[in-house]
């Protein structure tokens, strides 16, 4: 039912992709490849790192150009993550229809693409912010790409490497103002560190059978039941409840900021115990939508109880 369902959504996609004047639906499959899901909370960490490194007022037009070179970077990034897992795509059915394996872009153009989006926003960082922001994100990017990507054919490890670059943003973001990075800076990396791994691992959960079919290995070597995973998930979400309350007790943020990350912290945890416990498709996706929402609201949290 759900192949036929996923069937289903690729052929209704058709004729309005046809329908589309060629240049818009063009304009659409470069978009696509950036990743802009992804993006959406590369940006949001990324101002919360700016925003909380800011000594007072936050300064627009450095902020703009921060953000404008890490979305580009985020989006080079992507793109040749695509290009790269081009192949690999093509056999799972959640990534089939995406621009490269369903063949509507040419894999030279993404390539060139995603080169050049990922030097002008190392570039833009370099002029606009310092060298160490562009440093940052162009490290992100190649330890993302030459780590973790290959290392997904090869090791469940991969989620861990994964991890370092991608909890990155919030120091790109620090670097931009302060020039450097301090102990408050890390405490930022370490809660998009832990969220991500319940965050991927119910990804991971849900497209088990995709993965397996390309040949990746995102979850623990023999863990058909999801015990293993099921651990991990609820070792991480344990471990993040502390550590997302430590900016409250370093003077980032006050007590409005404790209670409401306590709350959401709880919460998460809920959803994590919930999968642990019972490892269902429907369990993992609520999973993946706890941890949508509890990103965003903590950092926004904190970003408020910092102005305050």
């Amino acid at each position: 039912m759900k192949q036929e369902k996923n069937n289903s959504q690729f052929t209704a996609a058709a004729p309005r992709q046809a329908a589309r004047p060629a240049w818009l639906a063009h304009l659409a499959d470069y978009w696509t490849l950036t990743k802009p899901e992804v993006n959406f909370l590369v940006l949001v960490s990324a101002l919360v790192g700016f925003y909380l490194a800011a000594p007072g007022a936050v300064q627009g037009w450095l902020l703009f150009h921060t953000l404008l070179g890490t979305l580009l970077v985020a989006s080079g990034t992507g793109t040749l993550n695509q290009y790269i897992e081009r192949r690999t795509d093509a056999c799972m059915r959640r990534t089939a229809n995406r621009p490269l394996p369903a063949g509507r872009l040419a894999p030279t153009a993404a390539l060139w693409f995603g080169i050049l989006i990922s030097i002008a926003g190392g570039a833009e960082l370099w002029v606009a912010a310092n060298p160490l922001t562009s440093g940052l994100a162009l490290a992100t990017l190649v330890t993302y790409l030459a780590l973790y990507t290959p290392l997904k054919r090869r090791t469940p490890l991969c989620t861990v490497v994964g991890a370092f670059p991608g909890a990155m943003p919030p120091l790109i973001g620090w670097a931009a103002v302060r020039n450097g990075l301090n102990a408050e800076a890390w405490v930022l990396y370490a809660i998009l560190f832990l969220w991500q791994f319940p965050h991927l691992l119910a990804i991971a959960w849900m497209y088990r059978e995709d993965y397996a079919r390309a040949g990746l290995l995102m979850l623990p070597r023999g863990d058909h039941d999801g015990r293993t995973t099921g651990r991990q998930i609820l070792g991480c979400t344990l471990a993040l409840l502390p550590v997302s309350l430590i900016p409250a007790f370093t003077g980032q943020a006050g007590w409005l900021y404790l209670v409401g990350a306590g709350i959401l912290g709880a919460g998460f945890l809920y959803y994590g115990v919930r999968m642990a416990r019972t490892r269902t498709n429907a369990l993992a996706r609520q999973l993946l939508m706890a941890s949508i929402t509890y990103l965003p609201l903590v950092f926004a949290l904190l970003m408020f109880d910092r102005a305050k």
